[in-house]
């Protein structure tokens, strides 16, 4: 199935029903701060806590029944997993969900929460891979990727058409970018509906696999990352790259303080609760990697799920 926005529509109306469509957030304090005009689309408000849920939905509904019935499979640091589960459990097949072992407890607990047997590994992309074929081989499972899926794909695409509906006149769209799934829906819906906007990815600088990749018009693979922004330390995938060279303009990096300053920002101006990843578009406002002033810019809140235990800016 080729990525374009028919898919993303026709994504959008297989999963309405098993969706919420989120609200768009402004602020006066955040515009003044910034010199620009920002537009929060909020899917920490989303199923699961996270745009997951879309993609998720898409690519379950997608399955044909004899290759729904022996399950699902997935390798996920938590709200693809979460995501997954729920999709599986609402048309009533299994879901397995291969975790790095130092994923968050509360993801954890939100994917068992949902009915999937966790399957624990090494936080290695190594690791994820060889553990999901195991059960493949062992269940006849399916594998739903996180990202290198098509229906996943287009799934997470159906955020930006409801936020181009909602707002229509954006100049910039930042986004975070992890194995890529949600920043290459989110480029084809932006750039088919309005081309010319200009679609930015966000990164960690310590999980920087996209923007070296971006740079260096290669696959650039890093075995092992150090962030907080646990969503996005996967590598991206070939057909992840491949749409970002033809519809993303450009892709930026971000410190781990700029990502904690960004995220206490959010929850202290806007009163609403972010993760880490969800922070990461935000901070390249605040570190001045993207000149927003006189612009209106959009961006996603990926998710909300924190562990409250365990906040960044709490000192232990």
């Amino acid at each position: 199935m080729p990525l374009d926005l028919a898919a993303i529509r026709t994504a959008h109306d297989r999963i309405r029903p098993y969706i919420h469509r989120t609200p768009v957030l402004t602020s006066a304090r955040l515009d003044a701060a910034s010199g620009g005009s920002l537009f929060f689309k909020c899917e920490n408000f989303q199923k699961v806590g996270a745009f997951k849920a879309r993609g998720a939905m898409n690519a379950v509904l997608a399955l044909d029944e004899a290759t729904a019935r022996p399950g699902v499979v997935a390798h996920s640091s938590g709200n693809h997993g979460a995501a997954l589960a729920r999709a599986a459990r609402l048309r009533g097949i299994t879901a397995q969900i291969v975790m790095p072992s130092n994923s968050s407890k509360v993801k954890v607990r939100a994917v068992e929460g949902y009915g999937a047997k966790v399957i624990f590994c090494e936080p290695t992309a190594a690791a994820r891979v060889a553990t999901c074929a195991r059960v493949i081989a062992e269940t006849g499972a399916t594998l739903i990727h996180p990202f290198e899926n098509e229906h996943v794909m287009a799934g997470q695409g159906t955020a930006m058409i409801e936020l181009l509906e909602d707002i229509a006149d954006l100049d910039v769209m930042l986004c975070s970018v992890g194995g890529g799934g949600l920043l290459s829906g989110t480029a084809v819906a932006a750039k088919s509906l309005r081309p010319s906007i200009k679609v930015i990815g966000t990164e960690p600088a310590n999980a920087s696999d996209a923007f070296q990749s971006f740079q260096a018009k290669r696959l650039v693979a890093l075995e092992t990352t150090d962030t907080i922004a646990d969503g996005l330390r996967g590598n991206i995938g070939a057909p992840n790259f491949e749409v970002f060279q033809r519809y993303v303009d450009d892709i930026v990096t971000v410190t781990e303080e700029g990502i904690i300053a960004a995220m206490r920002e959010v929850w202290e101006t806007l009163k609403i609760v972010i993760e880490p990843s969800a922070a990461v578009p935000y901070a390249a406002i605040l570190e001045k990697k993207v000149d927003v002033r006189g612009r209106r810019v959009g961006m996603i809140f990926s998710g909300g799920n924190i562990d409250l235990d365990a906040l960044p800016w709490v000192k232990r």
